[in-house]
């Protein structure tokens, strides 16, 4: 299993020895479930959807996981000394280096005989994929770069409301890069609408995660028009570099590593499942070229003491720096926005305000009698609660759902690096007192 350098999900079946393995990739790019029958017989699918009504202890597969028949043992085969805060203490890894691997990394994923592209929110991540994606677009990777790509000319992707950050910046980057650049807006009502059937797909009611996918499945609907079917995404820089606004109050380089390796381990609830399941919902594969293993290799391998923010750094540096010329200063050095922020402020606000107007303060108060597991703590949460309980029904399904109040999806160990995280319910990265307003007062 650990010569499997992708993104995968299977069962496979021996016939002549009546043996079947199931497993699934390390970080959990991709989906799997599973569960029991009436008749005990162990059940797979790449959807919840497929097994509710049928499988009353569906879980979720474990990311790195194998399960033998033979032996009826799940075990982890994908476990790296870099886990450990101590295997990487003093260990440099130059900025040459660094560009590099993943310079490479993004060229193994380019790797496709259907025509792709690249999506651009204008921010860091996706704006470092498209610049590398650029560099190699002209060339086949299928036959080492001797022969012209069959598509040539980079397409990129964003999408936001009239007058958003992600649109502005996306044009610039693409303008930048030389990219055929297509920039969407979609409207709050469209977004609104589209709510039910986005939290059908990806089978979730975590307020970032719906928050940030329903744009993202109305930008895979128009890809999947244009005839893409393939895209490279930016999921999972922010975990290996500590690039969210609360990194800012790490308090030590043990507990930065910490939590970038945790917030690794929870990615296939959170942002892998967010590109995974919009996008393929139209039947687009995301492909995450931050996350091939052999970059994570060379990224988590670093003493985080080089990847720390805060004291005047930006998080991310150690990335930024090593890619200095690639694209805009403004580009370049971007503050973090979250996704789901970056499309239009007025996108989260509106969410608020529409489920303010649809849940009443009795129905708030008296969410634990209805939802006693991962309890909904504002309207808008149980807005989301309800419309999964709907399509999810059952403990079971609720407990795929990771739980706990969490600002930016941040850990219950990263909630101690600072007294007024524990008091905040909305996980939008512009809650981090004290760091985004900053930045946008610069």
């Amino acid at each position: 299993m650990n010569r499997l350098n992708g993104i995968f999900a299977f069962a496979l079946f021996d016939a002549e020895q009546q043996r079947f393995l199931i497993a699934r990739d390390p970080i959990g790019v991709i989906p799997l479930y599973w569960g029991h029958d009436g008749d005990g017989r162990i059940l797979v699918a790449s959807e919840m959807k497929a097994l509710v009504g049928v499988c009353e202890d569906v879980a979720a597969f474990p990311p790195g996981h194998l399960y033998d028949s033979a032996t009826g043992e799940l075990r982890r085969y994908y476990d790296k000394p870099w886990r450990e805060h101590s295997a990487t203490v003093g260990t440099r890894v130059s900025p040459q280096e660094l560009r590099a691997a993943f310079e490479q990394a993004v060229h193994r994923q380019m790797m496709t005989d259907v025509p792709y592209g690249v999506l651009l929110s204008g921010g860091l991540d996706s704006s470092l994929v498209a610049a590398c994606a650029a560099k190699f677009a002209r060339d086949r990777v299928e036959d080492d770069d001797r022969s012209e790509a069959w598509w040539p000319h980079l397409h990129s992707f964003a999408i936001g409301l009239e007058g958003s950050p992600d649109l502005a910046a996306a044009q610039l980057a693409a303008d930048s890069l030389g990219t055929e650049h297509h920039g969407f807006v979609y409207t709050f009502a469209e977004g609104l609408d589209a709510l039910p059937e986005v939290i059908r797909h990806i089978e979730t009611y975590d307020v970032t995660t719906i928050r940030a996918s329903t744009p993202m499945f109305l930008l895979a609907r128009r890809i999947k028009a244009m005839g893409v079917k393939m895209v490279l995404s930016g999921e999972g820089a922010d975990e290996m570099f500590g690039g969210y606004l609360y990194f800012h109050k790490a308090p030590s380089a043990r507990a930065f590593h910490e939590e970038t390796v945790a917030k690794l381990d929870a990615l296939h609830s959170y942002d892998c499942l967010r590109a995974n399941k919009s996008m393929m919902a139209w039947g687009v594969e995301a492909r995450v070229p931050f996350l091939d293993l052999e970059f994570l290799d060379t990224a988590m391998s670093m003493d985080a003491t080089h990847k720390m923010a805060g004291g005047g750094r930006i998080e991310k540096a150690v990335i930024r720096e090593a890619f200095e010329g690639a694209l805009p200063e403004q580009i370049l050095w971007r503050q973090k926005e979250q996704f789901s922020d970056g499309v239009g402020y007025g996108w989260i606000d509106g969410l608020k305000d529409h489920a303010e107007a649809v849940v009443t303060d009795v129905e708030l108060a008296s969410a634990a009698q209805l939802f006693p597991h991962n309890t909904p703590e504002t309207k808008e949460a149980y807005l989301y609660r309800r419309i999964f309980a709907q399509h999810f029904p059952g403990e079971a399904c609720a407990a795929t759902v990771p739980g706990g109040k969490s600002i930016a999806c941040s850990t219950p160990a990263a909630l101690e690096w600072d007294p007024e995280f524990a008091a905040m319910a909305d996980p939008s990265g512009r809650a981090v007192q004290g760091v985004h307003e900053q930045a946008l007062a610069r």
